[in-house]
């Protein structure tokens, strides 16, 4: 699965040398899809990534009403095929200090770079948490997202993928270095901020305030844009304030001294609002600004609740400013630090009984508390294997290696936090000695190392004990056979033809409770050794020769090269002819099933749950309690071998949430078998027409659209 991304290290370089005394430290601003490197009208060094993005394609657009130069250029991601558009990631790796907060801006601006009129829609992620979905609804429009992360590591991934309609692209990229204390929680291990609402109220003009008057570059939008459900239901008496007097702002979140310098007030007594936040309903950091910039004497007071329906607690505390600032003309910065919010959100700020003035807002932010997912527990070791090749576009796919989507190379299991489970880095031109890290991935099942050039010993593989493939041939590597390759329980091939180790096996031994492991060696370029440890008795014995050209037709293997015959059970062993009927098929996931697997798992086919024109299905349970649904078509169902094979094939291909997963097949004794997971909760018929069923009919709406977009992966 392709995914994309690199590490700016070229652009470290570039900002130390260009944008050091234009702008604060910690700032990289990247124009996706440009090819200069410039300045902006705010002092903001920008550098285009046409010249060192090697992934996805570049469109230039024009919207008349956008004259800014990072918005004139996109880099956008077309799919590979029509069903991988929803299966890819396209990453940007950022470099940034782990322990320090950044804020990140991703910004979208479609202008039809396609010539489609296709609106796009696609997730956001932040390495491996999903951040929001991008929905474009106005090719003319700048679709902006902001969040304030906590660094955990050396590098930060802003990744897109989950296409569901159009091709996932993106105008900017943004990283903002902030102030130390800026944006503290006491959740920030667990979850990150998504902004959701960050206003300046009593904004002269409808333009935001940045950069320069906001050191960190936020953008505080103006309350005078005008749009649906942005700042409606405002109160009679709502006037606008303002100050030229310096205000007091170095302290808490440190809003722009210009943003502080103007404000509303509620001549009438109560300020009214109504909004939708992106992303709510759920849990939010939610903190309002101000300062007193009027000027009025004693005895006149200002003093005001704040009010939200549903939200009785957050009526208690009384606002004074000039008690709580203390004085005016100073920031005061009352909030929440975790408060449950709608998603369209009505609020009121009234004055007490006792107050003499109507209550005043300067400004607000409102950000929403997004889980972090953990991802894979293999990703700190596949970050360290990958950084051996810097220079290799495999090795820059950024992200997390399993999460949304494997590497392009990589192979993961399909549990909350995936592990590793196969990495094929066969014919990438390898050099040096073979990456240690193979073998600190403990659920490691398959290696593919071959047709490169590596030397050396073949490293410590002991500690991932569910190793059953290992392809090293056509390496330069030297040694023996390491003596713990005999002690991994699951072990099946090894493959060190045109290797130095295959001439000395003297030090491995094997357990005697597993069958046998095949090593597959070549002494020259004429002649091929297949060798076999009986476990049973620990010798090594020459098998029958496997015919020429076996397999060849059964699609490209782990290697893409050299074909192999794979490993043979023991009763299979004693019944040479049944060899050929077993012979596994090449897939990308697809696992091959033993029939007498299926038979333990299945009671012999005994619980039929269900069936059709194509055959019945029956439940079982592997040995590892895993539930599954064993499909047996009927004896016409395919034409022959090849047509199940390419029904393989094209399964093992397809994933999608709307689609049951396919786990595997059993070709064997003449006998086409799928398995599929189990679906605990019925057919979708009986939940339709069920008699104790009631489905409303949006959710009959609902269901049919998830079903169409399984079956548009299934074309």
């Amino acid at each position: 699965m392709a995914t994309t991304s690199l590490l700016l290290a070229a652009l470290l370089v570039f900002f130390s040398a260009a944008g050091a005394a234009a702008q604060m430290p910690g700032f990289v601003s990247i124009d996706c899809g440009g090819s200069a490197n410039y300045t902006d009208e705010l002092g903001l060094v920008w550098t285009g990534d046409a010249g060192w993005f090697p992934f996805g394609e570049t469109a230039t657009i024009a919207v008349p009403s956008e004259k800014r130069t990072q918005y004139s250029t996109v880099r956008y991601f077309p799919a590979a095929s029509s069903t991988t558009s929803s299966t890819t990631k396209h990453c940007y790796t950022l470099p940034v200090r782990p322990r320090t907060r950044y804020l990140v801006r991703a910004t979208f601006l479609y202008g039809n770079f396609d010539s489609s009129n296709v609106f796009p829609e696609f997730d956001l992620y932040l390495g491996a948490s999903r951040w929001s979905t991008i929905v474009i609804y106005d090719d003319a429009k700048v679709v902006t997202r902001e969040a304030v992360v906590l660094a955990a590591a050396p590098a930060l991934s802003v990744c897109l993928s989950n296409a569901t309609t159009g091709q996932p692209f993106i105008s900017t990229l943004e990283l903002r270095q902030l102030n130390g204390s800026l944006y503290y929680t006491d959740y920030e291990a667990d979850a990150f901020l998504g902004l959701s609402a960050r206003i300046n109220f009593g904004a002269p003009t409808a333009e935001p305030v940045r950069y320069p008057d906001d050191p960190y570059d936020r953008i505080w939008e103006s309350d005078m844009v005008r749009r649906a459900n942005y700042l409606v239901d405002v109160a009679p008496g709502t006037v606008n304030v303002s100050t030229d007097r310096p205000v007091f702002v170095a302290s808490s979140e440190r809003p722009p001294q210009k943003v502080m310098q103007t404000a509303v007030v509620g001549s009438l007594g109560e300020l009214t609002y109504r909004l939708n936040l992106n992303g709510f309903p759920g849990n939010g950091w939610a903190f309002s600004y101000f300062a007193e910039i009027e000027e009025f004497v004693v005895p006149e007071t200002r003093k005001f609740k704040l009010f939200i329906p549903g939200l009785p607690d957050v009526s208690k505390p009384t606002v004074d400013i000039g008690e709580n600032a203390p004085g005016k003309y100073r920031l005061y910065e009352p909030g929440f630090f975790n408060i449950t919010l709608p998603f369209v959100l009505s609020f009121a700020f009234r004055k007490t009984n006792d107050s003499s003035k109507g209550p005043i807002l300067n400004a607000f932010e409102i950000y929403k508390y997004i889980h972090i997912e953990l991802g894979s527990p293999d990703a700190p070791v596949m970050a360290g294997l990958a950084s051996r090749y810097p220079l290799a576009d495999w090795a820059v796919e950024g992200g997390d290696p399993c999460v949304p989507w494997p590497w392009s190379w990589v192979r993961c299991t399909s549990e909350a936090q995936p592990r590793v489970i196969s990495i094929n880095l066969s014919g990438k031109n390898l050099t040096g000695n073979v990456p240690p890290e193979v073998g600190a991935l403990p659920c490691l099942a398959e290696i593919g190392l071959a047709n490169n050039m590596l030397t050396g010993l073949i490293p410590d593989l002991s500690g991932s004990s569910n190793l059953s493939i290992i392809h090293l041939e056509n390496n330069q590597l030297t040694g023996s056979v390491p003596s713990y390759f005999g002690s991994l329980p699951k072990l099946s091939e090894l493959y060190l033809e045109c290797s130095d180790p295959f001439h000395q096996y003297n030090a491995m031994q094997v357990p005697s409770k597993q069958q046998a492991v095949w090593i597959r060696t070549q002494g020259s370029a004429k002649s091929e050794h297949y060798f076999q440890i009986d476990r049973q008795t620990d010798h090594y014995f020459i098998p029958p020769r496997p015919r020429a050209g076996a397999g060849a037709d059964d699609g490209d293997d782990f290697t893409n090269k050299n074909k192999v015959v794979p490993p043979v059970q023991k009763k299979l062993q004693n019944n040479p002819s049944s060899q050929s009927q077993h012979r596994e098929i090449a897939t990308e996931t697809a696992h091959p099933y033993r029939l007498s697997e299926l038979e333990v798992a299945t009671n012999n086919f005994a619980s039929r749950i269900g069936s059709g024109g194509f055959g019945i299905v029956y439940y079982g349970k592997l040995s590892d309690g895993k539930e599954i649904a064993v499909k047996v078509p009927t004896n016409d169902s395919y034409q022959g071998k090849k047509q199940f094979r390419n029904e393989v094939s094209l399964l093992s291909r397809i994933h999608h949430r709307n689609l049951v997963a396919f786990l595997g097949y059993c070709h064997e004794d003449g006998r086409n078998i799928l398995v599929y997971e189990f679906m605990h909760n019925g057919t979708l018929k009986e939940h339709l027409h069920g008699r104790d069923k009631h489905i409303s009919w949006i959710k009959r709406l609902e269901i049919a659209e998830d079903a169409a977009k399984g079956q548009s992966v299934d074309q």
